[in-house]
C-alpha cells in the first residue's frame, strides 16, 4: 500500500469512487490504514470554548520564531534537524519510549542538542503542520487556538492541548474542521485557504468566516478554488505568503490541463489588495506538472532563512531558488534534499512536516497605512506605526525610526514620537521635491534587545511612493527683520523681496508708535515676481540709554502680514549694579572678537560697593571671558566694570546664547547673538521645521534629530525651553514681536529660526 501511494496523498474527507460501488478510494489517502479510511470520527477530544476576549492576532510564518516543531519518528532528514537547531530551538514531539532513540539519532547527525527540547506525547503521524497548534497573541499575551483536526487521528488532535500545557498559556477551541496545510496568514488579519474549508464545514460560509474572525482575527479571509483539483486541497501545495504583500504561486506549463486554474488564482491575487492597500506582488515558481517532483511552495520560512524542498529536476530547482531569492532579498535560501525513507512528494514536503513556534517576546512593527503610489503634495508627510513589545520591555524611544531615501540618495532617519494613541508613534519624511521617488522603512527596538523592521527586507526592498509634481510658490522675504536705532533721526532700511512666482501687493507699512517716520514710500505698491522694494524708516524722538525697547512695524501684504521689529535704545535702571549700553552682544564674524560689555555700580545714595564674583555662560559653551581685573573684583559706587567677551567655538546658523555676571548684590544677564557667517563643523543632519510662522498662539518645532528647543526674546532673555523631537509651545500670552528659536540637535548642532508672534 505504501508503494502504491508514493505519488499521492490524502488529508481530506473520504473521496468515493463510483467504480468501487461507493467504497473509499484508499489510494487517495496517504498512509491511512483501512480502519482510518472508514473512521469518520473527528475531534473526539475537542472542547469548544468562547473566543478570546482580547484582540487576537494570528502570527505569520515569516515573523520572528523562537523555534520549530517536528515529530519523531521523523518525516525530515536528520541533517535538516541539525540545520534547524543552529537557527532556533527545535521542539521535538516524541513518546517517552522513543526519546533515547531520537536523542542518539540527533547526536549522531551533529544536531546542536543545547537547542533541542523534547516534548513527550503520543502522535499518529509526522504532519505536524496540519495538527500542530495555531499560535496567536491575545492582546499582548500568547495563546493557542485549537480546531477539529480533519483526520481521525486522536493523538495528533491532542497536540494543541499538549503544547498549551507545555507553555502554560490559554487555549481556545474553535469549532471548525480545519488543517494547518490549508491555512496561511499575513500576521495583520488577512488569511488564505482554498474552498476545502467550506466543504468540511457543511458549506456554512458565514459560520466559517465569523469563527476565523472571532478566534484568529482573520478578516478578510480569502477563500479560493483549489487549482490542483486533487485530493489534498491544501494551500501550501500551490501557494505561500512570503510577506504581507507577497504571495508565491506555482505555475504549470500551458499544456497542462490544470494550467488555467493556477492562472485564475494568480490573477485573483494580482487584483486583490494586500493589508497595505495595494495589490499583492505575485511571484511564480515553475513546476513541470505530472509526477516530476517539484514541491517548491511547500517550504519553511524560519527567521531569516528559507528552507526549500528540492525536486528531481536541477533546472527547476535552480529556478525555484532564484525566485525565492528575488522575492526575499537578504534572506538565506537553502535547498533541502530528502533521500530518506520518507522522501518529499509534490503534495507533502518540508512545510507539511514542520511548524514554527512564534517568538512570545517579539517586537511587532505595524505600520498599516503604507505610503504607496503617488501622494498628494505636502511639505512633510507623516508615517504612523504601532510598536508592540510583547516581552513587556520598554521601547527604546531613540530607536523608533523612519529610514528614508529620496531619489536614490543615501538613507536618512526621522525619529518617531508618541501620538497619544496606544502604542502609536509618528515621524515625518521631509526634504523631497515635487516628483521625488521616496523609499522608506520603519525600524524599532526595545530594551529586551528585540529589533524589527517593516518591511522585513528593510532597504533591500523598502516601501516606495512618489510625491506628486509640485511647483513651489516661493516666499515673500523681508531682510533684515530687525532695525536698531541709537539716536534721533537715524535712518534704517529693510528690503521686501518677492521670491514667489506672482505679483504681491504691499498694502501698507504701519509702525506701532508715531515716532517712526517712513521716507519716500507710497502704498499700496505692487511688487512683481523677483522684484525688491526698499523701505526707509527713521526715529524722530531722542532715544534714551542702556537698554533697547522693541516696537513692531507691521507690513501688510496680500500674502498676509509680516513683522519688522524696531529696537530703540531707552533708559534702564538708575539704581543697583546695571548694564550700561546694549544688553545684547553681537558677533558678526570671527574678527569681531572680543566685544566689550560695561556695567556700573549705581548705588549712589547708599554707597554700597558691589563685588563681582563670577561670569558664567548659560547652558552653551561658545564663549570665553576676560574681566578687567582678577575676580572677585570690587566695584565702588559710580565706578564701572568692563568685561571682554570672545567666541571660542565654531557654530552654525544664527545662534542665541547668554551669560550672567554674578555679584553679591544682583546679577546682570547679557544676550549673545552669533551670526551665521561663523561656519560650523557641526552640520545639521536634517532640516528642522517651525510652523506656523507668524503665529498668534500655538506653534510647533519638529525634526528627526531635535533634542531641545530654546526661545529667546531680542534682548537675550530665555522665555521658554522644552525637550523632544516634536515640541508644541503656547505663545498666546507672550508679547508681540520677534523671537529667536534655538533648535539644538542631538549631535550638538544648533540652528536658529526667527519667529513672529502677533
Amino acid at each position: 500500500m505504501l508503494l502504491m501511494a508514493a505519488t499521492v496523498q490524502a488529508q481530506d474527507e473520504l473521496p468515493l469512487t463510483p467504480s468501487k460501488g461507493g467504497k473509499p478510494d484508499w489510494m487517495r489517502w496517504h498512509y491511512l490504514s483501512e480502519e482510518e479510511m472508514y473512521d469518520t470520527s473527528r475531534g473526539l477530544n475537542f472542547v469548544e470554548t468562547d473566543p478570546p476576549t482580547g484582540e487576537p492576532r494570528f502570527v505569520a510564518e515569516f515573523e520572528p520564531m523562537q523555534g520549530v516543531m517536528i515529530r519523531y519518528p521523523l518525516g525530515i532528514p536528520t541533517s535538516l534537524v541539525a540545520q534547524l537547531s543552529n537557527n532556533c530551538m527545535v521542539y521535538c514531539i516524541v513518546s517517552t519510549s522513543q526519546q533515547n532513540q531520537a536523542q542518539n539519532s540527533f547526536q549522531n547527525a551533529g544536531v546542536n542538542m543545547d537547542n533541542v527540547t523534547f516534548v513527550n506525547a503520543q502522535t499518529d503521524s509526522y504532519w505536524v503542520r496540519d495538527y500542530g497548534p495555531w499560535y496567536i497573541f491575545e492582546d499582548r499575551n500568547p495563546a493557542i487556538v485549537d480546531n477539529i483536526y480533519n483526520r481521525p487521528r486522536p493523538n495528533d488532535d491532542n497536540i494543541s492541548g499538549v503544547f498549551a500545557n507545555f507553555w502554560q498559556i490559554p487555549m481556545y477551541g474553535m469549532n471548525l474542521q480545519h488543517t494547518g496545510g490549508n491555512m496561511m496568514e499575513d500576521g495583520r488579519g488577512h488569511g488564505v485557504s482554498d474552498d476545502l474549508v467550506f466543504q468540511e464545514n457543511n458549506y456554512n460560509e458565514e459560520n466559517v468566516r465569523n469563527k476565523m474572525r472571532d478566534y484568529l482575527g482573520i478578516d478578510p479571509y480569502h477563500v479560493t478554488i483549489d487549482p490542483q483539483g486533487d485530493y489534498i486541497a491544501h494551500v501550501d501545495c500551490w501557494g505561500k505568503y512570503l510577506a504581507p504583500d507577497k504571495i508565491l504561486i506555482a505555475q504549470l506549463p500551458q499544456s497542462n490541463p490544470r494550467y488555467q486554474y493556477y492562472e485564475e488564482v494568480a490573477e485573483y491575487f494580482e487584483n486583490t489588495n494586500c493589508c497595505w492597500g495595494y495589490p499583492y506582488h505575485v511571484y511564480r515558481v515553475q513546476e513541470p506538472g505530472g509526477y516530476t517532483l517539484a514541491p517548491y511552495t511547500n517550504s519553511l520560512i524560519l527567521n531569516k532563512t528559507v528552507y526549500v524542498p528540492l525536486g528531481s529536476n536541477s533546472n527547476y530547482n535552480n529556478q525555484a531558488l532564484a525566485v525565492y531569492q528575488e522575492a526575499m532579498p537578504g534572506y538565506e535560501i537553502v535547498g533541502v534534499t530528502n533521500n530518506t525513507n520518507t522522501p518529499w512528494e509534490n503534495t507533502d514536503a518540508l512545510h507539511c512536516r514542520t511548524r514554527g513556534v512564534m517568538d512570545f517576546n517579539m517586537l511587532f512593527v505595524d505600520h498599516r497605512d503604507v505610503l504607496h503610489g503617488e501622494q498628494e503634495w505636502q511639505e512633510s508627510i507623516p508615517v504612523v506605526s504601532k510598536f508592540i513589545a510583547y516581552s513587556g520591555a520598554n521601547l527604546k524611544q531613540d530607536s523608533l525610526l523612519i529610514y528614508y531615501s529620496i531619489d536614490g540618495g543615501t538613507y536618512q532617519t526621522a525619529h518617531m514620537t508618541a501620538t497619544g494613541n496606544p502604542d502609536e508613534y509618528v515621524g515625518y519624511i521631509t526634504g523631497y521635491q515635487g516628483g521625488s521617488e521616496i523609499d522608506y522603512y520603519v525600524f524599532g527596538a526595545d530594551e529586551s534587545g528585540h529589533r524589527y523592521t517593516q518591511p522585513v527586507f528593510a532597504d533591500l526592498d523598502p516601501h516606495h511612493f512618489t510625491m506628486e509634481a509640485h511647483q513651489p510658490a516661493g516666499e515673500l522675504v523681508i531682510t533684515p527683520d530687525t532695525l536698531w536705532f541709537e539716536q534721533m533721526g537715524q535712518q534704517r532700511q529693510f528690503n521686501i523681496i518677492n521670491e514667489t512666482n506672482e505679483a504681491v501687493t504691499i498694502i501698507d507699512v504701519v509702525p506701532e508708535v508715531p515716532s517712526f517716520n517712513l521716507w519716500e514710500n507710497t502704498f499700496p505698491y505692487t511688487l512683481q515676481a523677483g522684484e525688491t522694494l526698499t523701505v526707509t524708516i527713521d526715529y524722530q524722538t531722542a532715544p534714551g540709554k542702556d537698554t533697547y525697547i522693541p516696537y513692531e512695524i507691521l507690513v501688510r501684504t496680500t500674502l498676509g502680514d509680516r513683522i519688522v521689529m524696531g529696537m530703540v535704545l531707552n533708559t534702564s535702571l538708575d539704581s543697583g549694579f546695571v548694564i550700561v549700553g546694549a544688553p545684547v552682544v553681537e558677533f558678526n564674524d570671527l574678527g569681531s572678537s572680543p566685544q566689550q560689555v560695561n556695567m556700573q555700580n549705581r548705588f549712589f545714595g547708599s554707597q554700597i560697593p558691589v563685588t563681582v564674583l563670577s561670569v558664567t555662560e548659560n547652558e552653551t559653551d561658545y564663549l570665553s571671558f576676560e574681566p578687567q581685573g582678577t575676580l572677585p573684583y570690587t566695584v565702588e559706587p559710580a565706578d564701572y566694570f568692563y568685561l571682554d567677551v570672545y567666541v571660542n567655538a565654531m557654530v552654525k546658523g544664527y545662534v542665541v546664547t547668554s551669560f550672567t555676571v554674578h555679584t553679591d548684590q544682583n546679577d546682570c544677564i547679557y544676550g549673545v547673538n552669533i551670526n551665521e557667517n561663523l561656519l560650523s563643523v557641526n552640520e545639521l543632519s536634517s532640516e528642522a521645521k517651525l510652523y506656523p510662522n507668524p503665529t498668534t498662539g500655538q506653534f510647533t518645532v519638529e525634526g528627526a534629530n531635535v533634542a531641545k528647543v530654546e526661545v529667546y526674546n531680542l534682548v537675550g532673555q530665555k522665555v521658554h525651553e522644552a525637550e523632544g523631537k516634536t515640541v508644541s509651545i503656547d505663545a498666546t500670552n507672550w508679547n508681540k514681536g520677534i523671537y529667536l528659536v534655538n533648535i539644538i540637535e542631538e549631535n550638538g548642532a544648533v540652528v536658529t529660526k526667527k519667529l513672529v508672534v502677533r
